[in-house]
């Protein structure tokens, strides 16, 4: 694929790009916490992150009420929503570099659903796992967002043994649909005592706080991690199976990592969020055409981008037609689907 002088430029100067998505990232955190039914300058919003978030000793006088919208309900909810984001794009960065193919995504793949589908079941029946307690939610989530893809992949393998990226992704698709049926199904079955769970399922950070921060935090480090320590393997992948081998890749152990890693975050993120569309799918293919498709710069710029995108757009479910709020899902989708779509016409264009 041709590239222009500026993709090539900024491909070749990190430094700029990381600059540039901390910048947008942190412009983001502050202008979501500040904005709202009480509007807060950024200075104060600064000083209460920095003095009662932080405990730095300022000694500013701060208004109480301010420091209660900022601290309880404004700060959890905005890092809630960053984080989910993160998750999110990392997820696709690593399903779209494993698999070769730009429109892999934890929903195209069905990991999504999966993962919803265990929510569902821990919220409905109440479940709580001794030992983790809490953190039954996205453990239970992450297990059947991996049973999911590892049956995606069964399948895919029954219908084609060379299991082609585009049969992996109809496969997930297929199994992303069924799953949703089965939810919708649970819903209508149960009455009114699954109404909330809607709303849940469309996606929203509302009414969440800190437990849920606390919640998301262990799935992202441990999936992040796992994920930038394979960013070598995954470009090894990106030239084939076949060349990763040749270049002393273990294969089975490395895919299997990968695979693990993105359901973890992807587990982590639908627990506490529902389920929210196109930021896995749009945000890391923005990333890779500004700037490159190196899993080593990819998977953390990615992680930034996604944080702030997420931020963003919860500020404007809560905003646009306030005091009504919209699913953050519903503005993705509006927002996404649309992106997407140039992206693939200016791509076919600059194929031909």
């Amino acid at each position: 694929m041709r590239q222009s002088f500026i993709q090539r430029y900024l491909a070749n100067n990190h430094f700029i790009a990381y600059t540039a998505v901390l910048i947008f990232c942190f412009t983001a955190f502050i202008i979501s916490i500040g904005k709202g039914s009480v509007e807060l300058p950024f200075s104060t919003v600064i000083l209460i992150v920095l003095q009662e978030g932080l405990h730095i000793p300022l000694n500013a006088a701060l208004d109480p009420m301010h420091v209660n919208i900022v601290m309880e309900i404004r700060l959890p909810r905005t890092l809630l929503a960053m984080m989910v984001g993160a998750c999110l794009a990392v997820a696709g960065a690593a399903f779209q570099g494993f698999l070769k193919n730009p429109l892999a995504d934890p929903y195209t793949l069905g990991v999504s659903s999966g993962a919803a589908v265990g929510a569902v079941v821990v919220l409905f029946f109440g479940i709580s796992l001794p030992i983790i307690g809490q953190f039954t939610l996205p453990f239970v989530s992450i297990i059947s967002g991996f049973l999911t893809l590892f049956l995606v992949i069964g399948f895919a393998r029954i219908v084609q043994r060379s299991m082609s990226a585009e049969t992996i992704i109809l496969a997930g698709i297929i199994f992303s649909s069924f799953l949703g049926a089965f939810i919708s199904l649970m819903i209508s079955l149960t009455g009114d005592e699954l109404r909330q769970i809607i709303n849940w399922l469309m996606g929203s950070v509302a009414m969440r706080g800190w437990p849920y921060v606390y919640m998301i935090v262990p799935c992202f480090l441990i999936g992040f991690i796992m994920l930038f320590f394979n960013r070598h393997e995954l470009n090894a992948l990106a030239f084939g199976e076949e060349t990763a081998r040749q270049l002393g890749v273990n294969l089975k152990v490395r895919k299997l990592t990968i695979l693990l890693g993105a359901t973890i975050v992807t587990g982590g993120a639908v627990a506490v969020s529902g389920t929210i569309g196109f930021v896995g799918l749009v945000i890391p293919h923005l990333t890779r055409l500004l700037w490159g498709s190196d899993h080593k710069h990819l998977i953390p710029l990615s992680m930034f981008v996604g944080a702030g995108f997420l931020a963003l757009t919860d500020l404007t479910a809560r905003t646009v037609l306030a005091p009504t709020e919209l699913p953050i899902g519903v503005i993705t989708a509006i927002i996404g689907g649309p992106v997407f779509a140039l992206i693939l016409l200016k791509q076919r264009k600059i194929g031909r």
